[in-house]
């Protein structure tokens, strides 16, 4: 078979090795010890990139929200003002405060053979502080919510000085305002329908940068729920814990109640009652019902009482969805 100059060239070109793209490193951010932490504590973001090139300089960012010349809630990335504090690859809050919370990112660069590292994904920062300017409430007053039903949320300031707004993240990884995901009537942010999107943390924050205890809510697909407490118990104090049901009109309320996976208690009333907890009562809590199913695993934290019976800060409150 002959081949046409033409066809030999091409035949040619197929065969000869084309080299492969350089892969731009990726940076990687992670948050030590952990994304929920006290007012006080110290909190190191690390930034590492996936290339064993010596020489970066690193970068940190912080997701906002801000209203833009027509009122609009717009979301955007801004570098830190004190971005050269994480130079070394790792910046430390200490000690964190509540104004810390929210959403981080970070970038590097290298001056040979120029290269630039996109933004990382996001790594969210959950401060809680014993005296917020502003407090979260929640209605129905639970961390777990059935699909389908309403919430409405609003922020109790009892200076009425600051102008405050409903903020979420979610999974998608953004901070959200509820003017993008709910509607205002009059302070209160309401959802009339709501779904396992709405899964995520929510908070009260301000143009200035204050915020209010951040709680994470759980909207749950399945028929049942344990209704717990939104905020940390305090030593010496009742817990009580419902099992919920989707239909609540079931004549069987019969509810097993579990602790870190091992059976609590069986109760009759769907409800149990733990007097005088203590920090060995601490742990991962859900319910089931024989029939209808189990609830996500909700994290119920102690703290201790502090002298004279002043309580002490805030502990960590999690939901995790089974």
């Amino acid at each position: 078979m002959e081949f046409s100059p033409r066809a030999m060239m091409l035949l040619l070109i197929s065969l000869t090795p084309v080299p492969h793209a350089q892969e731009i490193p990726e940076a990687v951010l992670s948050v030590s010890p952990q994304n929920w932490m006290n007012e006080g504590d110290s909190v190191t973001l690390s930034c590492e990139v996936t290339d064993s090139s010596p020489d970066w300089t690193f970068s940190w960012y912080r997701e906002i929200l801000y209203r833009d010349y027509d009122g609009q809630i717009r979301y955007k990335t801004e570098p830190l003002s004190d971005s050269s504090r994480g130079s070394g690859g790792s910046y430390t809050l200490s000690p964190a405060a509540l104004k810390h919370t929210g959403v981080y990112m970070c970038s590097a660069e290298r001056e040979e053979q120029p290269v630039y590292t996109e933004y990382s994904h996001p790594q969210p920062l959950w401060i809680t502080g014993e005296s917020p300017p502003v407090s979260l409430i929640i209605n129905p007053n639970r961390t777990q919510q059935f699909t389908d039903d309403s919430l409405s949320l609003s922020c109790e300031d009892q200076s009425d000085s600051t102008v405050w707004r409903v903020r979420l993240y979610t999974y998608s990884e953004r901070v959200l305002d509820c003017s993008q995901w709910g509607s205002f009537i009059g302070s209160t942010c309401e959802i009339s329908f709501l779904s396992t999107s709405y899964t995520g943390v929510y908070w009260c924050g301000s143009e200035s940068g204050e915020n209010s205890n951040p709680v994470n809510i759980t909207v749950h697909g399945g028929d049942v729920i344990l209704e717990s407490p939104v905020h940390p118990m305090t030593e010496g104090h009742p817990l009580t814990l419902r099992c919920l049901y989707r239909y609540p009109k079931t004549s069987n309320l019969r509810a097993d109640f579990y602790k870190d996976g091992s059976v609590l208690q069986n109760q009759t009333t769907g409800e149990m009652i733990s007097y005088n907890v203590s920090k060995s009562d601490e742990g991962f809590y859900h319910c089931k019902h024989p029939e209808r199913g189990e609830s996500p695993k909700n994290w119920v934290s102690v703290r201790a009482s502090g002298p004279s019976g002043v309580e002490a800060p805030f502990s960590v409150l999690m939901l995790i969805s089974s």
